[in-house]
C-alpha cells in the first residue's frame, strides 16, 4: 500500500526578539495544518528567536524565554507533529542552534545544528556550541531525519555517508539561508543531488523576510527521493507549502557506525484518509532582476516596518538612483508612505528638475522643494576669508551634497520619517560619495546594487504595471552629480560596465587585481580603482545599513581593517 505524508511548510517571517509575536505566528501556522489535514507542519531555523539573534544570545533571559516559549508550543500540537527552531541550553549553560520535534503534545525529540558556518555573513561559532549526534526520528513505518541549515552544505556531513542512504524515510531541513542573487538555483542542485544520494524526498524550509541587511527569499521546496522538485514556495513572500509525499520503506537497520541516534515516538502519523484529495503546489519562479527587485522591496519594507517607522524620505534628483529608490519604496509602503524632496541648485539641468517632478507625479506621492542656491551661497560667505586665494575643488561640490543631507535630517528630525539614501554600489565602493551628505540616512536601499544593475532594475520596473512610472529620458541620460557645471561621472570613473566588471572581481570574488585584468579591465584601471576602493574603507563603515543582493556585501560580509597598510596591487 502506497503510504503518504501530508506537510505543510510554514514559510514565516519572524523578527528577532519579538518571541511573543514570532509564537503567534507559529500558533497560526498549527492551526492552518491542522485545517488541511496536515500530519506534520515545519517551521525555519530559530522559528522562535528570528534570526540572526546576534548578541541576544549572550543574554541568559533571552535564552530562558526562548525556552518557555517552546514548552508552551507543545500543549498545542495534538493530533500534529511539528518541527519548530530554537535556541536549547544544557546544564552547562552551552547554547544549540535546534530543532525540536514535537508530537501529541509531548516534545519528543531535539537535535542540535552539527555545522555551524563562520564565514561571510554567519558567524555562529561565537555564540553557539556544535551538535555531536544526527537524529532519526521513528514514527512507526515512518522514519524524519532532521538537520539545519548548513548541515546540508558540508560535504563532510553524515549526511553525505554512503551508510546514510535509505536511513530516514523523509529528510528535513529547516533554514535561515539569506539571499543573493543567484542563490535559489544553488540551493535547488544542492537540494536535488543530496535527495538522490540520500535515497529519500527532502523538504528543504527557508525562512523569509528582511533582517537588517540580510534578506531571506523563501522558496521553500520538497523534492522526491529523484531530485524531482514536487512543491514550490512563493519567493519572498509568507505563505503555507502544504503538499503529499510518497514515502517509501523504511529500512530495518541503521549502520551503528555513523553514530546516530534513534528517537522512537510509538504513534503513526502516515496515511490520509481515503478519498482524500491530493493536494501539491508550485509555483512558478522570478527572473534574475525580478528576484532583485522583489529582495530590495521585502528588505525596505521589512527594515521600515520592523524598527517602527511609518514613513520615509527620499531626495528626488532626476537621475536613476533615486528614481529606483523612489520606486521601491512606493512599492514597499505605498505611495501615501513616501515624501519626495527635491532641492536644485544653479548645476541642476532644466531636464533632471523636470524629471525629478514627472517622476513624484507618476509615484503619486508628494514633493516638497527647497532651492539650495541661497545657502550654497552663504557657505561659499563664511568660508571666503580662510579660502581665499585656493581654486574651488570638490569641497565646494561637497558642501552642496552635505547641505542637501542636512535639510533631509532636519525633515526626517521634525516629521519622524526615516531617510532613504540612494548611493550604489559603485558608488560606494570607489568613494564617489559625500559623507554627511548623499550618505546621510537611515537605510540604503540600493548600498549592494552595482550601477549596471540599477539600469536592469528600472527597465524591468518599468515593464511592470503601472508601466513606465520612470521616465525614459531619465534612462538615457548620462548618470551626473550635477555639482558643477557640465558634470559627468565617467569624468571621475571609468565606464560603469568596466567598474562594476572590477568590482565582481576584487571585491565579489576577492581576486587580485590581475584577476580583473585578464577579465578584460584595463591593467592601469584596475589599479587605481583598487586604490580607491581600498582607501574607501572608512566612508563605508559610516554609511547606514542597506540590503545585501550580491554574494559579498560591503559591510558584514567584507570586514577590511580601516588601518590598513597591505596593497594587492602589484
Amino acid at each position: 500500500m502506497n503510504r503518504f505524508l501530508r506537510v505543510s511548510v510554514a514559510q514565516i517571517n519572524p523578527t528577532v526578539g519579538d518571541l511573543r509575536g514570532n509564537r503567534e505566528k507559529i500558533l497560526q501556522a498549527f492551526d492552518e495544518a491542522r485545517k488541511r489535514k496536515s500530519h506534520l507542519v515545519t517551521f525555519p531555523e530559530l522559528a522562535i528567536t528570528g534570526y540572526p539573534p546576534e548578541d541576544l544570545l549572550l543574554r541568559k533571559k533571552f535564552v530562558s524565554e526562548n525556552i518557555k516559549v517552546l514548552r508552551s508550543l507543545v500543549g498545542h500540537a495534538n493530533a500534529l507533529a511539528a518541527v519548530v527552531g530554537f535556541v536549547d541550553r544544557d546544564k552547562k549553560g552551552r547554547i544549540y542552534n535546534a530543532a525540536a520535534v514535537i508530537f501529541n503534545k509531548r516534545l519528543v525529540a531535539i537535535y542540535h545544528k552539527m555545522y555551524l558556518p563562520n564565514y561571510g555573513i554567519f558567524d555562529e561559532k561565537r555564540y553557539f556550541t556544535a551538535g555531536n549526534q544526527g537524529l532519526l526520528v521513528d514514527f512507526g513505518e515512518f522514519r524524519l531525519g532532521i538537520s539545519i541549515c548548513e548541515d546540508i552544505w558540508v560535504k563532510e556531513s553524515y549526511l553525505y555517508d554512503a551508510r546514510y542512504a535509505g536511513s530516514p524515510s523523509l529528510l528535513l531541513n529547516i533554514s535561515a539561508s539569506p539571499y543573493h542573487a543567484g542563490k535559489g538555483p544553488q540551493r535547488r542542485r544542492l537540494v536535488s543531488r543530496l535527495a538522490r544520494r540520500v535515497k529519500a524526498p527532502i523538504v528543504y524550509h527557508n525562512l523569509v523576510g528582511g533582517q537588517d541587511e540580510l534578506v531571506f527569499d523563501g522558496g521553500s521546496m520538497v523534492v522526491d527521493r529523484f531530485g524531482r522538485v514536487l512543491a514550490q514556495a512563493k519567493q519572498f513572500e509568507e505563505c503555507i507549502l502544504t503538499t503529499d509525499i510518497l514515502l517509501g520503506k523504511k529500512t530495518p537497520r541503521i549502520p551503528k557506525s555513523l553514530g546516530l541516534r534513534e528517537v522512537r515516538s510509538f504513534a503513526e502519523i502516515f496515511s490520509l484518509e481515503k478519498g482524500t484529495p491530493s493536494v501539491s503546489e508550485k509555483n512558478s519562479l522570478l527572473s534574475r532582476e525580478g528576484e532583485v527587485y522583489k529582495a530590495l522591496v521585502v528588505g525596505t519594507r521589512d527594515y521600515i516596518r520592523k524598527n517602527g517607522f511609518g514613513k520615509v524620505l527620499v531626495g528626488i534628483s532626476g537621475g536613476i538612483d533615486s528614481a529606483l529608490v523612489a520606486r521601491i519604496a512606493v512599492d514597499a509602503l505605498g505611495s501615501q508612505n513616501v515624501l519626495g524632496v527635491t532641492m536644485p541648485s544653479r548645476f541642476t539641468s532644466a531636464a533632471t528638475y523636470r524629471d525629478a517632478k514627472i517622476l513624484a507625479g507618476n509615484l503619486g506621492i508628494r514633493c516638497l522643494e527647497f532651492g539650495i542656491g541661497a545657502v550654497f551661497q552663504a557657505y561659499l560667505g563664511l568660508f571666503k576669508e580662510p579660502f581665499a586665494g585656493l581654486p574651488q575643488d570638490t569641497t565646494e561640490e561637497n558642501l552642496q551634497a552635505r547641505i542637501r543631507g542636512t535639510i533631509l535630517m532636519a525633515l526626517s528630525n521634525k516629521f519622524g520619517y526615516l531617510v532613504l539614501t540612494t548611493g550604489n554600489k559603485s558608488e560606494m565602493a570607489t568613494g564617489y560619495c559625500t559623507l554627511y551628505g548623499d550618505m546621510a540616512g537611515g537605510f540604503a536601499v540600493i548600498k549592494d546594487v552595482p550601477k549596471t544593475l540599477v539600469f536592469k532594475l528600472v527597465r524591468y520596473r518599468n515593464s511592470l504595471p503601472p508601466k513606465n512610472s520612470i521616465p525614459a529620458s531619465i534612462l538615457k541620460r548620462a548618470p551626473t552629480a550635477e555639482l558643477r557645471p557640465n558634470q559627468r561621472d565617467q569624468d571621475s570613473l571609468p565606464p560603469y560596465s568596466v567598474l562594476d566588471k572590477f568590482l565582481e572581481a576584487y571585491v565579489e570574488k576577492d581576486l587580485p587585481v590581475e584577476a580583473a585584468v585578464k577579465a578584460g579591465v584595463p591593467r592601469n584601471v584596475g589599479l587605481e580603482l583598487a586604490r580607491m576602493i581600498d582607501a574607501n574603507e572608512y566612508k563605508r563603515r559610516q554609511a547606514p545599513p542597506g540590503i545585501k543582493i550580491t554574494p559579498k556585501a560591503f559591510g558584514k560580509d567584507r570586514r577590511m581593517p580601516i588601518t590598513n597598510h597591505y596593497s594587492s596591487r602589484p
